[in-house]
């Protein structure tokens, strides 16, 4: 298989691209490092990685940031910006990958535990992972030739502790649990499905 990963250079990436690496070719897409870069942010700059990349089979995205602020300070603009990048970013991935993609693949996107559990300074966070899983179920029907959707939903993960204060009360997931989650998504026959890794 293909496998485009977008967000392959950062800390969850490295380890979802190392699991798939060993049995299919990977195309390691980051902002500024990878075979090739993207900003997600910008629909051109996708469309231009999709050309470049051509057809492909699967497309894991575990790309996108969010602003952690609480509502008191939160204004219109801060708050935007996770809109379009965790959010927008990760849908655009999918609305022009539509048209790359081979028959019967896969996209699989990263939304998070804050769209369940809401902490402190997450409302914006929380926002983003729940329209994207929103996303995911209502595109999934609607995708043609056999090509299936499903959003990653993980908790704070072991190997990011500078987040943990910030989960009080959550027991953070291995890495290990995580990529499973990516391989059922991609390998799997699962559509339309958030899959929580908590």
């Amino acid at each position: 298989m293909k496998i485009i990963i977008v967000g392959a250079t950062g800390t969850l990436g490295k380890k979802v691209a190392e699991a798939f690496a060993q049995k299919h070719e990977i195309i390691r897409v980051g902002n500024t490092k990878g075979d090739v870069q993207v900003d997600i942010t910008n629909e051109a700059s996708i469309k231009a990685m999709f050309k470049q990349i051509g057809p492909f089979d699967a497309l894991i995205s575990t790309s996108g940031k969010g602003p952690f602020a609480p509502v008191s300070q939160m204004t219109g603009e801060v708050f935007k910006s996770g809109l379009l990048d965790k959010l927008l970013g990760q849908v655009n991935l999918v609305l022009i990958g539509q048209h790359y993609i081979n028959k019967g693949g896969s996209f699989t996107l990263t939304s998070g535990i804050l769209a369940d559990h809401p902490v402190a300074a997450g409302a914006a966070l929380s926002t983003v992972n729940g329209g994207l899983n929103s996303f995911v179920l209502a595109a999934a029907p609607e995708l043609e030739n056999g090509v299936r959707i499903n959003a990653i939903s993980p908790n704070v993960v072991e190997d990011s502790p500078a987040y943990f204060d910030s989960f009080p009360g959550e027991i953070p997931v291995t890495m290990e649990k995580v990529v499973k989650a990516y391989e059922k998504s991609v390998l799997g026959i699962v559509t339309g499905q958030v899959i929580k890794v908590y």
